[in-house]
């Protein structure tokens, strides 16, 4: 079988680094070779630019923050994502190109069309295989996040509009399943592993 690049989506709280870490021990028992990762960030640039693209104190406008990202992005994909799937391991990653467009595109109101040009330019044109978003409404989100990072402190009508997003977009990304972030762990888990293409799932 050949490795599947598969990305995770959704607001912060909604259980991506849990199902990350899940999956990956969920794959890695059927023996198959996995990468985690995550965006922003993922390489030691990527991870310094994560630091001030949340950071409080950190204010910009939102072409700045997007530029950041799509060049965290590039290295990436250049230098994490696209070798492990050469290599022939499943790459797991928190957000992606998605992100983008529901964050900067339809919270910070930038044009989608420009976003999806960027995104094109730095991932060379690799799309995940598979797209997990995990909904929660922005309220719960909102409750279960404890400390509060730049996007965090923009409140529940920015984490509306990018929820609204996210359903809005999913529909025309291929292979893309929406998964109730409410439930329980081990349920949401099953969910993804039973759109995957494993025998004995």
């Amino acid at each position: 079988m050949n490795p599947l690049f598969i990305v995770l989506e959704g607001p912060d709280a909604s259980g991506k680094s849990t199902q990350l870490r899940l999956l990956a021990d969920a794959l890695s028992a059927r023996g198959i070779g996995v990468l985690t990762t995550r965006e922003p960030g993922g390489t030691p640039l990527g991870e310094r630019l994560r630091e001030l693209i949340l950071s409080p104190d950190s204010p910009m406008n939102p072409l700045t923050e997007l530029l950041l990202i799509i060049g965290a992005r590039h290295e990436h994909v250049e230098r994490v994502v696209r070798p492990a799937l050469e290599e022939g391991k499943w790459v797991l990653c928190s957000r992606y190109t998605l992100s983008s467009l529901a964050y900067q595109g339809w919270g910070r109101g930038l044009d989608l069309d420009l976003i999806r040009r960027l995104n094109q330019l730095a991932t060379g044109g690799l799309e995940p295989d598979y797209v997990f978003l995990l909904d929660l409404p922005p309220a719960v989100a909102y409750e279960r996040t404890r400390e509060r990072d730049r996007f965090e402190g923009e409140g529940l009508e920015f984490f509306t509009r990018v929820r609204v997003g996210y359903l809005a977009l999913i529909r025309s990304v291929p292979r893309a399943h929406v998964i109730d972030g409410t439930l329980p762990e081990e349920r949401v888990l099953r969910e993804i592993l039973g759109h995957l293409p494993l025998p004995g799932i």
